[in-house]
């Protein structure tokens, strides 16, 4: 794929080179991120204006805009500088006036001739019971009316950029824009009734009336289904160059795992026996594995993945199992020892805590067999790993492990499955757009004996009586996370929140009793501090959010989180899912300060009524939009111009089963529909799929 297609060199040329844009309007039109001709074409108005000509401004719907022939009448300039300069006219049923500020009256009485006709649009607002025009947008000459157009697009604006320029930067961008050849099934065009590229950005840049401007529209929703495809494209290449890397087809023998599930009190979870089989399908295969776990908190996402981990024992090969963190790791370990002890494999752990003679021996003991499942941090990606035979990678996904890194860790075994699990629940919508890339298996039922977590939202003004509740318990010999709130962007009055709670609560519940965790210590005290709660030497753990990542102490069944209103839902819902993992019943009690904002208050609530992640990520999604629910920048999820991912999560699905079915038939994209597609991704600046393309 030599380089951009020549048809859209126009699009990908200097803004500097369109009609009345100088180099100052190029630096302003940064700010809303419009680079090139390409991005103006793109940015759709997002309403528009009724310019449709009326007899008088009698009667019209005021304050608002009013396009009506005048006949000019008598000039008053100000009395003293500064003041306003007005213009009585006469429309076919009333007077009013035209104001101007600042304004020079030889400049007016050139274009507003006493007597003369004229066409004004502009806002009309009453004042004084005379209706007032200021400032008006357009004034011509009646035989240049036309000029005018009936509905205005507006555009959106930043600093330094009017409407006017935006509008003027649009009509000469659009003179680049040529029919491009189709890239989207046709059928699914037919279907859909959409337009082609060309008139479609015609027309959403040329709305006749309001409903030309709802998402639904068919030049728009083909715009939105564009800029979805294209991202989907994107996944699907990177999905496919996995799936032709050479995989090994891994067939378990059931022995190891039967041993396992005999050694379980509890059956699994129709979810969980639907993963297993789907893991094992995509195991058996010659190509590579890449699949999503995504299970909510107390999915029982590990008796999953170990079971996936078994079928690589089982086809006598190696399995490893990353963790971000060390704590984590020795969690999975500790998580995974009694299965494996079950099932009579040996497990054992690597991290960069392993140094000289112990590390050396495990090193050994990997590269000739005699570990089984290696659990450990990114020291597995270190040099000197070698495993014998690696063919399943479990990683849990706690930071976002980007497609960039999923080929990297395939490296270690040139051909190892890879598991990707992920405790987030994301809305179906989200999920397709991180991780179009992967095949999906959804946990999306709780395993039986977890007991319901009851949440209360208490006011912080009842401080004493939680800290009465807690001495309560804690003489029962239960133990509870007390969670600080988040000082606006200070690490410091962070520390100082976390700090002071520690010494009121130690102060109430007796010295030996607290511990602390936050985010400014030293890794090993941060260690210290949790190894004593897990250990139960301490009841009470005062921490800032860093304890929100996957920390498992089945005896905490209190967890009391300070401001709540403060906090996500994503974080709220996670922090929550610390307790519950034990016998005991579990408490969660939310404090809040009175009053809390409408959203503060629906956040609260939404987790007072459930506990189903997915439903909370879905009320998430709806309060903050996509792209603040994982981070735009740090998630990798693209900023779509037009497309709207809450709104249009089902044209997603169709984009996403669109690609994989086009990459199915054309895999080099060499078809003359191919060949579109490729231009498609060169217009929306896919430049990771244009590698892929162009390497494939």
């Amino acid at each position: 794929m030599s380089g951009r297609p020549e048809i859209l060199f126009p699009l990908f040329a200097g803004l500097e080179t369109l009609t009345g844009v100088g180099p100052k309007t190029v630096q302003n039109l940064a700010g809303l991120d419009i680079e090139k001709p390409k991005d103006l074409v793109l940015t759709l108005p997002h309403s528009g204006l009724d310019r449709r000509k009326r007899d008088t401004v009698q009667g019209a719907d005021l304050p608002g805009v009013v396009t009506v022939e005048v006949t000019v009448g008598t000039h008053r300039a100000p009395a003293r500088r500064g003041g306003a300069y007005r213009i009585t006219v006469e429309d076919a049923a009333t007077s009013f006036q035209l104001v101007f500020f600042h304004a020079r009256g030889d400049y007016l009485a050139k274009i507003l001739p006493e007597g003369s006709r004229r066409i004004v649009s502009g806002r009309v607002e009453l004042f004084d019971g005379m209706a007032q025009l200021v400032h008006p947008d357009h004034i011509l000459p009646v035989d240049e009316a036309g000029e005018i157009p009936n509905f205005e697009p507006v555009y959106p604006l930043t600093a330094g950029i009017s409407q006017k320029m935006m509008s003027k930067a649009a009509a000469s961008a659009l003179t680049r824009i040529v029919e491009l050849p189709e890239w989207i099934d046709p059928a699914q065009k037919a279907q859909s009734g959409w337009p082609d590229w060309y008139d479609a950005i015609m027309t959403a840049h040329r709305p006749k009336s309001a409903q030309d401007l709802s998402v639904a529209h068919p030049a728009r929703e083909r715009l939105a289904y564009d800029e979805l495809m294209a991202h989907q494209l994107t996944l699907a290449l990177a999905r496919s160059k996995l799936r032709r890397f050479k995989g090994r087809s891994s067939v378990g023998t059931g022995v190891l795992q039967a041993k396992v599930l005999d050694a379980l009190p509890y059956t699994p979870t129709g979810a969980q026996t639907r993963s297993i089989s789907e893991i094992a399908a995509d195991m058996a295969l010659e190509n590579r594995m890449n699949r999503l776990l995504q299970g909510d908190v107390g999915a029982g996402k590990t008796l999953v993945a170990f079971n996936a981990l078994l079928i690589a024992v089982e086809a006598r090969g190696q399995g490893v199992m990353m963790a971000p963190t060390e704590i984590l790791a020795r969690q999975h370990m500790e998580g995974l020892y009694p299965l494996a002890e079950a099932a009579g494999v040996r497990l054992e752990i690597l991290t960069g805590r392993d140094k000289g003679v112990a590390r050396r021996e495990k090193l050994a003991a990997l590269k000739n067999s005699d570990i089984d499942i290696l659990v450990g941090t990114h020291a597995v990606f270190q040099k000197d790993v070698e495993f014998n035979d690696l063919r399943l990678a479990v990683v849990d996904e706690q930071h976002r492990f980007g497609v960039r890194q999923r080929l990297e860790l395939g490296k270690k075994g040139a051909a190892a499955d890879v598991l990707v699990m992920t405790a987030t629940p994301i809305p179906r919508s989200l999920a397709l757009a991180q991780y179009g890339d992967m095949d999906v298996s959804v946990l999306d039922e709780k395993p039986p004996g977890r007991k319901p977590i009851k949440t209360a939202l208490v006011n912080m003004a009842r401080m004493d009586e939680v800290v009465d509740h807690l001495r309560k318990a804690i003489a029962e010999g239960q133990q509870a996370y007390w969670v600080c709130p988040l000082v606006e962007e200070s690490e410091v009055l962070d520390l100082s929140s976390a700090e002071d709670r520690f010494k009121r609560l130690r102060a109430a519940l007796g010295d030996g009793h607290v511990g602390l965790v936050h985010g400014q210590m030293p890794a090993q005290d941060k260690d210290v501090a949790m190894a004593a709660f897990q250990r139960g030497e301490t009841s009470v753990l005062v921490a800032t959010t860093v304890i929100e990542v996957g920390v498992d102490v089945p005896n905490a069944s209190i967890i009391v989180i300070e401001r709540a209103e403060h906090f996500g839902l994503a974080q709220l819902h996670q922090l929550r899912g610390r307790v519950g993992r034990g016998v005991a019943q579990s408490t969660c009690l939310l404090m809040y300060q009175a009053p809390m904002s409408k959203g503060g208050e629906r956040r609260l609530t939404t987790m007072r009524e459930t506990e189903d992640g997915f439903q909370i990520s879905e009320v998430d999604l709806e309060m903050r939009g996509s792209g603040d629910l994982i981070g735009t920048a740090q998630a990798g999820l693209p900023r779509f111009r037009v497309a709207d991912l809450e709104r249009q999560s089902a044209l997603m699905a169709v984009g996403q089963s669109d690609a994989r079915k086009l990459l199915n038939d054309d895999p080099d994209l060499q078809t003359e529909r191919g060949q579109a597609a490729r231009i498609l991704l060169w217009l929306m600046e896919q430049d990771q799929a244009i590698r892929l393309i162009s390497v494939g």
